[in-house]
C-alpha cells in the first residue's frame, strides 16, 4: 500500500446506501455542532476531508470494514473528533478508539466470548494502525512505534482466536528471518492453492488479511503473506532496509511454503499491492515456481513513478547527475512548496535507512524492470485504477503490462465501479471479486464460490 494520498476523486454516491446515508446524517449533525472536524461538502470529490491526506487515509481505513477491520459507527465517532489538518487530533482520535475497543476485546476476552473478542481485536488494530501514519515525517517521535506494536499485538491476539487458522510464521531468509502469517481454508489436512501475498511502501502484513486473505480463503486458497526488507516490522525493528532484488526475498518464502503440508506445489500464485506491484513481477522474472502473478497496480519502474511527483526543473537534475548538494537545495524547495512530497520522501528516507534525498534517488536507479521483464514467463494479471495519480501508477501499470511477453490481462478498475482510486482503496469487495475470479479461472480452486 502507498503512503501517498491519491489526486482523485471519490464521490459519496459511489458509497454504499447504507454508508451515504449514515454519511448524510453525520454531515447534518455537524453543521449543527461545533465539532472540530471539517467534513467536505457533498459533490466536491472529497471523502470526508478537504485534505486530501485525511481522505485518502479515510478511504483506506473505512474500505476494510467490508471484511471485518472497521465498523461505521466507530469511525464515525473517531472521524468527528478529528480537526482538519491537525495531525495531533488525527491521532489522539484513532488511538483513542483504538484504546476503547482493545478494552472492549479485552473485556469480551476475559467474559468467554472470544468470537467477539476477535472481531474486537481486528478493529482496534486497525484503529491504531491508522492512528501513526502521519508520524512517519518524525519517525522518530516514540508514538509512531508505539501505535504501530498496539496495532499489531492486537492482530496477533485475534489471531490466536482463530482456532488455528491465522498462524504467525517466522520464515527463514539470509541471517534473519521474515514475518507473516499462513492462513488455513479449514483444519482439513489437504493440499490447496496457496496466495502469496505481500505489500508495498507503507503496508504491514497485517493488513493484507483484510484487504485480500479474507476473501481469498473463502474461495479455497490457502493464504501466506508476509513482510520483506523495508516493511513493517523488519525496518522498524530488523532495520533492514528496501532491496531491488526481489527475487532474494521471494525464492526463500517459496521455499519455506512448499514445507507446509497443506500447500499444493502446482498452483502457488503471487500477489503485490502497490510498491508490490513492482516487486512481485520483479521476483517471478527470476522465481519460475509461481504460476500466476498479480500487480496491483503494476510498476515497470518505481524510480520512474516517484520522478513523475517532482517539478520539471529537479527531475532534470536528478536525471543529469548533477551534484548531490544542489539536488539536496532543489528537494527541499520542493517539499516547502508541495507538503505531500515531503510524507512520501520522508518514509523513503526511513524505508530505505538514508539520511539524504539524493541517496533515495540514487538507489531507486535500480528499482526497475527494465532489465529482467523479458524473463517473466507465468502468466499475468496487471491491475489498474482510472484515477490513480500516486506515484505515476496509472502509466506505470499500463507500460508494464504493454512490455510483458508472457501470457497478460490487464484489468482497470473505474470510476463508476467506485473503484478508482490507487489498488481500488475504499472498494475491497468489488476489487477482490473481479481479481479472484480470474486466479479462480487458473488455479481451480475446489472451494471457488462460483
Amino acid at each position: 500500500m502507498s503512503l501517498s494520498r491519491s489526486r482523485s476523486t471519490f464521490p459519496l454516491s459511489r458509497v454504499s446506501s447504507l454508508l451515504a446515508i449514515s454519511l448524510v446524517l453525520f454531515i447534518t449533525a455537524c453543521a449543527h455542532t461545533t465539532k472540530q472536524a471539517e467534513v467536505a461538502p457533498r459533490g466536491d470529490g472529497h471523502f470526508l476531508f478537504n485534505d486530501e491526506d485525511y481522505s485518502f487515509q479515510c478511504l483506506r481505513l473505512l474500505g476494510i470494514a467490508t471484511t471485518g477491520a472497521a465498523d461505521l459507527g466507530e469511525f464515525l465517532t473517531a472521524v468527528d473528533q478529528v480537526k482538519e489538518g491537525d495531525d495531533e487530533s488525527w491521532y489522539n482520535a484513532w488511538y483513542s478508539m483504538g484504546e476503547h475497543v482493545e478494552g472492549v476485546a479485552r473485556d469480551f476476552l476475559k467474559k468467554g466470548h472470544k468470537a467477539s473478542a476477535q472481531e474486537a481485536f481486528f478493529r482496534a488494530w486497525n484503529y491504531y494502525s491508522a492512528a501513526g501514519v502521519f508520524l512517519v515525517s518524525d519517525y522518530n517521535d516514540p508514538r509512531f512505534q508505539e501505535s504501530w506494536q498496539k496495532s499489531r499485538n492486537c492482530f496477533l491476539e485475534g489471531a490466536k482466536l482463530s482456532d488455528g487458522l491465522i498462524l504467525p510464521v517466522e520464515i527463514p531468509f539470509e541471517d534473519t528471518t521474515l514475518p507473516g502469517y499462513f492462513c488455513l481454508v479449514d483444519k482439513e489436512e489437504k493440499k490447496r492453492p496457496l496466495l502469496i501475498i505481500q505489500t508495498g511502501l507503507d503496508g504491514t502484513a497485517e493488513e493484507l488479511y483484510f484487504a485480500l486473505a479474507v476473501n481469498a480463503l473463502k474461495r479455497g486458497y490457502n493464504c501466506l503473506f508476509f513482510e520483506g526488507p523495508g516493511q513493517g516490522r523488519v525496518i522498524r525493528e530488523q532495520k533492514i532496509p528496501f532491496r531491488p532484488d526481489w527475487e532474494t526475498v521471494v525464492t526463500p518464502v517459496v521455499d519455506f511454503a512448499l514445507t507446509l503440508d497443506q500447500v499444493d506445489k502446482e498452483r502457488m500464485a503471487l500477489f503485490g499491492f502497490s510498491m508490490g506491484g513492482y516487486f512481485a513481477p520483479r521476483a517471478v522474472a527470476y522465481e519460475h515456481r509461481i504460476k500466476a502473478c498479480i500487480a496491483d497496480g503494476g510498476v515497470y519502474s518505481v524510480f520512474e513513478g516517484t520522478m513523475s511527483l517532482l517539478s520539471p526543473q529537479l527531475q532534470k537534475a536528478i536525471e543529469e547527475g548533477q551534484p548531490a548538494e544542489k539536488v539536496e537545495k532543489l528537494i527541499e524547495q520542493e517539499i516547502k512548496d508541495n507538503p505531500a512530497v515531503e510524507q512520501f520522501l520522508a518514509f523513503m528516507l526511513w524505508t530505505f535507512q538514508t539520511d539524504s534525498y539524493y541517496e533515495v534517488f540514487e538507489k531507486l536507479k535500480a528499482y526497475t524492470l527494465k532489465d529482467c521483464v523479458d524473463q517473466i514467463q507465468c502468466e499475468m494479471l496487471v491491475v489498474n485504477s482510472s484515477q490513480d495519480s500516486v506515484a505515476g501508477s496509472y502509466d506505470q501499470a499500463i507500460k508494464l503490462y504493454e512490455v510483458l511477453k508472457s501470457p497478460k490481462t490487464y484489468l482497470e478498475f473505474t470510476e463508476a465501479e467506485g473503484a478508482s482510486q490507487h489498488c481500488q482503496m475504499g472498494a475491497v469487495m468489488i476489487s477482490n471479486e473481479q481479481i479472484l475470479n480470474w486466479l479462480d479461472e487458473r488455479m481451480h480452486p475446489e472451494e471457488a464460490v462460483r
